[in-house]
């Protein structure tokens, strides 16, 4: 069997680390890059990504119709965190006959929020024998399929509480605007108002997968959003916070049925949390028969671990049903260690 072919949409800092782990693998190419910044485009993509020699693949930029898209099996899309923004490019993608895996957070459960979206992307990957999924670190993982996962061996769940505290230092500038980082209280509160900050990308789409995963009827989700005030100076390669300046986000969300809370889902994000104290951890908490609780310290590296769903989901998705799925419709995630051309064989080969 060849290798599988792997285009990636977006070579921003996920984009290029995802692009960097697909040729680290056994039985993974790329074959193909697309990116809008002008000084990407006309360069090898070993030379975007740093690495040693040529990949024979030069950076153009994105198409607009299926025909500009290279022999492949799957796209890499790592553009946005919003259905609406990356769905012209889910479209394209699966039109053209590709596998399409996304890191855009709406997009890990995207009916809710876009049911419309959704169907239409279901039937477009339907009619063209391809699958769509949308992953990363959270969601994706952290908070909802190893939550989903830790209550397989419970005989019942009364309620679920979750908290992701996390470093956002390895995240771009479009993760750093939507989490408000750099902004004073007054710019944080005006880019809730007026939509630019939204806080954590997800909440609703995590709640709904597990929701539906348990057979919870899920009636109303309220979310919460605080600044986090920075005491000290902290710098990354993204973002520069001085004292008195939000350095991220503390996002609350819950889902309730009948009034009464089921799913509770908190996640503090900020760069650098380390420089005032704050102990980075995954923490998940099922109150049920048995009760079940998980500590993961320090937290699932943000960057990495998106970076790492994104690839390592590549031959669960080229051999899964067609249409739109979610991580809930799929087999367990797992490193790939051996040759991805072999786990492809074992699923029954690629579509």
């Amino acid at each position: 069997m060849d290798a599988i072919r792997v285009v990636h949409w977006g070579l921003g800092a996920m984009g290029r680390g995802i692009a960097r782990l697909v040729n680290e693998k056994a039985g993974l190419s790329s074959v193909g890059a697309f990116d809008r910044d002008p000084g990407k485009l006309g360069r090898d993509l070993a030379d975007v990504l740093n690495l040693t020699g040529k990949l024979d693949v030069v950076v153009t930029e994105p198409p607009r119709n299926g025909g500009g898209f290279p022999s492949a099996d799957i796209v890499v899309i790592a553009t946005s965190s919003f259905t609406k923004e990356v769905f012209n490019q889910i479209k394209v993608s699966a039109e053209a006959g590709l596998n399409v895996i996304t890191i855009a957070e709406e997009m890990a459960f995207p009916a809710a929020g876009e049911e419309k979206l959704a169907a239409q992307i279901d039937e477009i990957a339907k009619t063209r024998g391809v699958s769509v999924l949308g992953t990363g670190i959270n969601p994706g993982f952290v908070l909802d399929t190893l939550v989903i996962a830790l209550t397989g061996p419970c005989l019942r769940v009364n309620k679920i509480t979750a908290s992701r505290i996390n470093d956002l230092s390895p995240f771009g500038p479009t993760v750093m605007a939507t989490q408000g980082v750099g902004t004073t209280p007054e710019e944080f509160e005006a880019g809730l108002a007026s939509g630019k900050i939204v806080g954590h990308v997800g909440f609703q789409q995590s709640i709904a997968m597990i929701a539906r995963a348990l057979g919870w009827d899920i009636d109303e989700v309220r979310e919460t959003r605080e600044p986090i005030l920075s005491k000290v100076r902290r710098q990354t390669a993204y973002a520069v916070v001085e004292p008195g300046q939000v350095a991220g986000c503390r996002h609350t969300a819950r889902g309730l049925s009948k009034g009464r809370v089921l799913i509770e889902l908190i996640h503090p994000q900020q760069i650098l949390p380390q420089l005032e104290g704050v102990e980075t951890g995954d923490y998940i908490n099922i109150e049920g028969e048995p009760d079940i609780s998980v500590k993961i310290q320090p937290e699932i590296p943000g960057g990495l671990g998106t970076m790492a769903m994104a690839v390592n989901m590549i031959p669960q998705v080229i051999t899964a049903p067609v249409g739109l799925l979610s991580m809930a419709d799929l087999p367990v995630p797992a490193a790939l260690a051996g040759d991805v051309r072999r786990l492809v064989e074992m699923r029954g080969g690629r579509k």
